[in-house]
């Protein structure tokens, strides 16, 4: 098999012709050899001008509906018909996975924090709170509870209050929680904080010069269904102090929702004991049409699953294209919260791919061991080898790659939080390239990745079609290898 293809005969049958050929070879003595058969096939057959023919598409698609495919709009929903349409007709089992967006909302009138017990004082919206942006309406009176709090604050920001589920072991159902601003998102302490049983969320600022008052902000989050305000340090310094501080918290807010869907299909072979999954995010910032970001993951990975569409796979692949990834990763962590732990369990690994085209590129593999990154831990046990397999690719072609943190801004977020290994490629957003890797990758250091990142500018002109077909060979490869191979992840 390994003559027929260097003979280059890809190209000239069917793929239907070439896996009888394949086939019909004497059996590979292990399966790391049949990963390996596999592999150099599909990446003949994953080409980047076949690849660029969707990011065609979904330029067409956006220039149609208003210059962008964001979550909630035409250009998104036509995007995910005809990314469904193409598997549908590969024979893929596909399914239209509806998630939950924020479309809407309104503050109908101020918002209440005031204490009542054992003293009495009123907060003033808009000087010592506001509410936060999306927050559900809620009116409740109850005792606050601090979570993990560092106070008097470090001189640098440092909390990790609300951060983890563990903080809140000992929080008391039905209490209001009160969270101190740190190094995780607000979204995490609040999802958190709804998780435990709190019947209201207080957030307060740090208390760093720099972070001690409270501003209007949008987190995006409203899945805990309860009020939510952020207030300034003053003030959860004060109720921290307060033995027994109960205090009435009320929202009055309009919040309407909207639907959109991700597609996920799945092979129809394969052992549904161990699922390898491969997901790109398929909508784009409002801003644009998102070529780079995110049609260039979305066709690679595309692309990848229509060429494998007969192979016999022995694990079973499933393709994921996830709404909503730019208001807050909704559609990776609505799929992952909806999984039983057995389904969980099933999932062997994650691949992720996200700007895999940027015009002054690097490629950054996910750093599953964090032995090159720096700031983020390493991923759950498998990541290291997800990385390791990533990086032979690289190797056997003679380019260099680096590391990249787990920073938690794209869809892999959800599936490592519940413990499930996960890698993939990255070629950097608005970060400035280094001089380290101008010389590694060249393009230009001082420069951002991606200057046209989030921005009207990301159109069919700005993908670097090297990166992008180097990336989608990658993919191919690495697919094709965890599709008939997860022996290297635990």
């Amino acid at each position: 098999m390994r003559n027929f293809l260097r003979r280059g005969a890809v190209g000239a049958v069917s793929v239907a012709t070439t896996l009888a050929l394949l086939l019909a070879q004497p059996a590979p003595a292990n399966a790391s050899s049949l990963d390996d058969v596999f592999a150099k096939l599909l990446v003949k057959q994953v080409t980047g001008a076949h690849a660029k023919q969707h990011l065609d598409a979904l330029q067409g698609i956006a220039d149609a509906n208003g210059g962008n495919r964001a979550a909630g709009t035409p250009g998104y929903r036509a995007s995910r018909d005809y990314v469904a349409g193409k598997l549908r007709r590969a024979g893929y089992k596909v399914t239209l996975d509806p998630i939950n967006f924020v479309q809407g909302w309104t503050e109908n009138s101020p918002p209440t924090l005031n204490q009542t017990a054992p003293g009495s004082k009123v907060y003033v919206p808009g000087e010592d709170f506001f509410t936060f942006t999306p927050s559900p309406a809620g009116d409740v009176t109850a005792q606050v509870q601090g979570v993990d709090l560092t106070l008097p604050p470090a001189p640098a920001p440092a909390s990790t209050s609300g951060c983890e589920s563990a903080d809140f072991a000992n929080f008391v159902a039905g209490r209001i929680a009160l969270i101190q601003r740190g190094t995780c998102a607000f979204a995490t302490k609040v999802r958190n904080a709804g998780f435990a049983g709190a019947a209201g969320i207080i957030v307060f600022n740090e208390g760093q010069p720099g972070r001690t008052d409270a501003y209007q902000i949008d987190i995006g989050e409203w899945r805990a269904g309860i009020p939510m305000v952020f207030a300034d340090f003053a003030v959860g310094n004060e109720l921290a102090a307060i033995p027994g501080a109960t205090v009435r918290l009320k929202v009055d807010a309009t919040l309407t929702l909207g639907t959109d869907h991700n597609v996920i299909a799945e092979t129809r072979l394969g052992n549904p004991k161990n699922v390898v999954m491969v997901g790109a995010h398929l909508d784009s910032v409002p801003a644009g049409p998102g070529i780079n970001d995110n049609g260039s993951g979305t066709a690679a990975i595309l692309e990848t699953a229509l060429q494998m569409r007969h192979y016999p796979v022995r694990n079973k692949v499933r393709f994921a294209f996830w709404a909503a990834e730019e208001i807050g990763l909704l559609g990776s962590d609505q799929y992952v919260e909806g999984l039983s732990a057995a389904q969980r369990d099933r999932i062997r690994l994650y691949l992720n791919f996200d700007m895999v085209a940027s015009p002054n590129y690097a490629y950054k593999l996910y750093d599953g061991d964090d032995s090159d990154a720096v700031g983020s831990p390493a991923g759950p046990p498998g990541s290291a080898q997800i990385e390791r397999q990533l990086a032979a690719f690289f190797d056997r072609r003679g380019l260099g790659h680096v590391g990249t943190d787990f920073d938690g801004r794209s869809d892999y977020g959800p599936f490592i939080a519940v413990g499930i290994p996960a890698g993939g490629i990255f070629t950097g957003a608005e970060g400035l390239k280094t001089p380290a890797e101008q010389a590694l990758f060249g393009g230009t250091a001082g420069v951002a990745y991606d200057v046209c990142y989030h921005q009207a500018c990301d159109t069919l002109a700005n993908p670097n079609m090297t990166a992008f077909d180097v990336n989608a060979d990658a993919i191919a490869d690495s697919v094709a290898r965890f599709a008939f191979n997860t022996t290297a992840i635990p």
